[in-house]
């Protein structure tokens, strides 16, 4: 990915901080100013007087701040660059209130004066970030999308250690081991949003919980979820130094979902949309439940499960 001086890799103010997991093998100064100083130059001088920095403008689909958003389509830009893209008016603006790290704003020129564009952008660069307005055909180029929205930003990833997860008090947390669907993941999290759930955790090789399609099924839940993710072992040492009562689902599990009490705290363990929880992964479980199946389908969708179970355990608390 290019370092040319876009401004993308500029941090925002009080944002980040460091990104455990998949991130841990950042490029060396992806987070760093590229404003064209020295590493040692003195942070420019605030000018109160100034009003708001202009926006920059993009027409060129050859500007390299144009290739280094569209670059964070690829898994392995995210990973590097610590970055990850969100789409649309209300989820940006949305992610602008919950305080997220926001790096670059992208808006159409023909939005600029919509009052919810103008304040977010004003939002944004306070938080010091690059405010850029481009062309129709940029933001084509840059979502990949014939019809794109009218507002993308990059914002910096945030994802926990299962060190940094106290599972007591009335705690429901989801683990998700090997989930491989971007759609189904981001399904998942606004589910965990939808019922007042803590969080959730990735267990093992996943698909990134960044991908833009991810991120679209979230419907802004990305932002409001907390994330982990971990191996097996440090889940199972996790499991074992809180005492955290774990509730898996399967197949061959004898008691029905609905015929036990779930205490809280308490972990819903869901196995990936392939070959379900492994009996490693079984051997884990305080419980093993099943979804009893009527017809002639013998599962649910993965997404559809993990909402069937959640709400199932927040009964008491939602008043069902």
């Amino acid at each position: 990915m290019s370092k040319a001086p876009t401004g993308l890799y500029r941090r925002s103010k009080g944002g980040g901080g460091p990104r455990p997991g998949p991130n841990a093998g950042a490029k060396p100064g992806a987070g760093a100013p590229h404003d064209g100083r020295g590493a040692d130059a003195p942070a420019r001088s605030a000018r109160p007087d100034a009003g708001p920095a202009p926006a920059k403008e993009v027409t060129s689909l050859s500007n390299p701040l144009v290739k280094d958003l569209r670059g964070l389509h690829s898994k392995k830009e995210r990973a590097e660059t610590g970055l990850f893209l969100a789409e649309g008016l209300k989820l940006v603006a949305d992610a602008i209130e919950q305080n997220w790290p926001i790096r670059t704003l992208v808006h159409a020129v023909k939005v600029r004066e919509q009052p919810m564009v103008r304040r977010i952008a004003d939002a944004a660069r306070a938080c010091g970030a690059l405010v850029v307005e481009v062309s129709d055909d940029v933001l084509v180029k840059i979502s990949r999308r014939d019809n794109p929205q009218m507002v993308v930003a990059a914002f910096e990833q945030r994802l926990l250690s299962l060190d940094d997860i106290d599972p007591s008090g009335t705690t429901v947390w989801v683990a998700l081991e090997g989930i491989k669907d971007p759609g189904n993941l981001g399904t998942i999290l606004r589910t965990v949003d939808s019922v007042g759930a803590t969080g959730a955790i990735l267990i093992g090789d996943t698909t990134d919980p960044f991908a833009l399609e991810a991120v679209r099924a979230t419907m802004g839940s990305i932002f409001h979820v907390p994330l982990a993710a971990g191996t097996m072992a440090e889940f199972a040492a996790w499991k074992a130094k809180h005492r955290v009562p774990v509730v898996g689902t399967h197949l061959k599990g004898a008691v029905d979902y609905r015929s036990i009490a779930y205490p809280e705290p308490v972990v819903l363990l869901m196995g990936n949309e392939q070959s379900g929880l492994p009996d490693a992964y079984v051997e884990l479980c305080d419980h093993v439940v099943k979804i009893p199946m009527a017809g002639r389908a013998d599962s649910l969708n993965l997404a559809i499960a993990t909402a069937v179970m959640l709400y199932e355990i927040r009964r008491p608390r939602l008043g069902l």
